[in-house]
């Protein structure tokens, strides 16, 4: 049969050679202009008091084609040989709208922005033998009906006046790169959480603490939190080491046993309730470059330690929870060029547990991350029982475009644990025997593979662009023998092409 793909690795391969480079984090093109939004423009053109009001919002509407990973279920990527529920290969299309209203006065501001998610033909969402899909060819897991409320907050305080402010409703959570605590964008749905944070801004730091409840996505039904736990923190910024913007945060997340069943009809396992109960305490830090005060270098560092302890099931043992992830990126943007290349290395480590019956528990909690921006596009893995080495190029070969090439190498951290998805998930439990799927396998190689990710973006207006983006993976020894008795393995493709339009 021939593949779906054909064509696209024929235009990838375009795409690499005019490149002869592998690229950094991608970065979309910039807007032609500044614009506001269609009834922005118009009423602050009518009367300058309309300044204080934004209205408006974004579409986005995105195709995705997978052959070899993340089909029906995610358990089975890279899988050689499926049939019937045991499907890897997926294509189907989403839109997503976010459409908002905000007033700001001198003292408060208030802001709401509604949500409509919706996927159609996506495998994820079959019923019964996996072979009819979902409710009139719509459903899954990146879908969460017509209409739904994604934001809603009113903020109080004015910085230019007073040092202190608060933020309350629900919100996007985001701090530093979002390799802990992000919005998650990139997904149909994104993610929310009902919070109240109170920041300080003084002349040497700004410090935000906040406690909160994650948002649980449910399809056609008004989300509501998981009552079942709680995530609180501390985020201190600063600027006062030299050349350098200075991070320390604190984070406490706080699940019991029964945030496992919180919203039964929550459709996303990355932000539904947790697997497993956990008070898990977060300490850690970021220093990262000031943009050209060391040259054409640049450099981000961060590092994080995690305590407490974790309990797996409600008859289960409580275990003591010991963890840490750190990683190091190093960049060189080439100045002189007027497409002002930059080429990045990058290493980050998660930890894993090597001793499952020892009553401790030392696999890294990765949070609530934006992982598709790190460990690859095509996303497979998290900040967790990982080695990452990550070589990256990006450029703009013109005002309107934006190019990017990466080039990944995992390898499982510690072997006496399972290999975790982008949602932070264990793949499989312990396989019935070695080389027939995802489990506990110390025996196995370490190496998961390679990933080689293109992503191309192109502004076509002041308020619409395209992107496109390809994925290739090359499984290593341990995928390999994890399918070893299964009829083998297969690398995965992945390729998708969206439009964003603001109005």
């Amino acid at each position: 049969m021939k593949s779906k793909l054909t064509p696209v690795l024929s235009a990838s391969a375009i795409v690499l050679a005019a490149a002869n480079c592998v690229y950094a984090q991608y970065t979309p093109p910039a807007p032609l202009q500044p614009f506001p939004g269609f009834l922005n423009d118009y009423l602050r053109k009518q009367d300058p008091y309309y300044s204080v009001w934004d209205i408006g919002g974004v579409f986005r509407g995105r195709y995705e084609l997978k052959e070899g990973g993340l089909g029906v279920p995610p358990a089975n990527d890279f899988r050689g040989v499926t049939t019937g529920t045991t499907r890897n290969n997926n294509d189907y299309f989403s839109t997503k709208v976010l459409a908002r209203v905000g007033y700001t006065d001198k003292w408060w501001s208030a802001y709401v922005e509604g949500r409509s998610s919706e996927t159609w033909k996506d495998n994820r969402s079959n019923t019964g033998a996996g072979v009819v899909p979902g409710p009139g060819g719509r459903g899954g897991p990146e879908q969460d009906g017509i209409v739904d409320l994604h934001q809603a907050y009113v903020t109080v305080g004015n910085h230019k006046e007073f040092p202190v402010s608060v933020k309350l409703g629900r919100q996007e959570l985001s701090y530093g790169d979002e390799r802990l605590v992000g919005a998650f964008a990139w997904n149909n749905i994104g993610r929310v959480f009902d919070a109240a944070k109170v920041r300080w801004q003084h002349e040497w730091f700004a410090a935000e603490a906040f406690g909160s409840k994650l948002v649980l996505p449910n399809d056609n039904n008004l989300n509501v939190w998981n009552d079942y736990g709680s995530f609180c923190g501390l985020h201190i910024t600063t600027k006062k080491l030299p050349k350098n913007t200075t991070e320390l945060y604190f984070f406490a997340r706080n699940e019991d046993i029964g945030t496992a069943t919180a919203d039964t009809g929550a459709v996303l396992p990355f932000q539904t309730a947790a697997p497993a109960a956990r008070d898990i305490y977060t300490v850690g830090g970021r220093l990262k470059s000031n943009p050209g005060d060391l040259g054409a270098f640049d450099y981000t560092i961060e590092g994080a330690y995690q305590f407490g302890n974790w309990r797996q099931a409600a008859a289960g043992p409580e275990l003591s929870h010991s963890a840490y992830a750190f990683m190091a990126n190093l960049g060189f943007t080439f100045g002189d060029s007027a497409m002002t290349p930059r080429l990045a290395l990058e290493y980050a480590y998660g930890s894993g547990d090597d001793n499952p019956t020892d009553g401790k528990h030392g696999t890294f909690d990765n949070l609530f991350p934006t992982n598709h921006k790190f460990y690859g596009y095509m996303d497979f893995l998290s900040w967790q029982n990982l080695h990452d080495v990550r070589l990256a190029y990006s450029m703009k070969p013109h005002p309107r475009v934006s190019l990017a090439v990466e080039a990944h190498s995992f390898w499982i951290a510690d072997t006496g644990d399972n290999l975790y998805n982008a949602g932070g998930v264990a793949r499989g439990g312990a396989a019935a025997t070695p080389g027939n799927g995802y489990g506990v396998n110390a025996n196995y190689g370490s190496h998961v593979g390679y990933e080689l990710d293109v992503v191309v973006g192109y502004t076509l207006t002041k308020f619409a662009g395209l992107e496109a983006g390809y994925g290739h993976f090359f499984t290593g020894d341990y995928v390999d023998q994890t399918w070893a008795a299964a009829g083998g393995s297969t690398d995965a493709d992945w390729f998708y092409l969206q439009t964003v339009v603001r109005f």
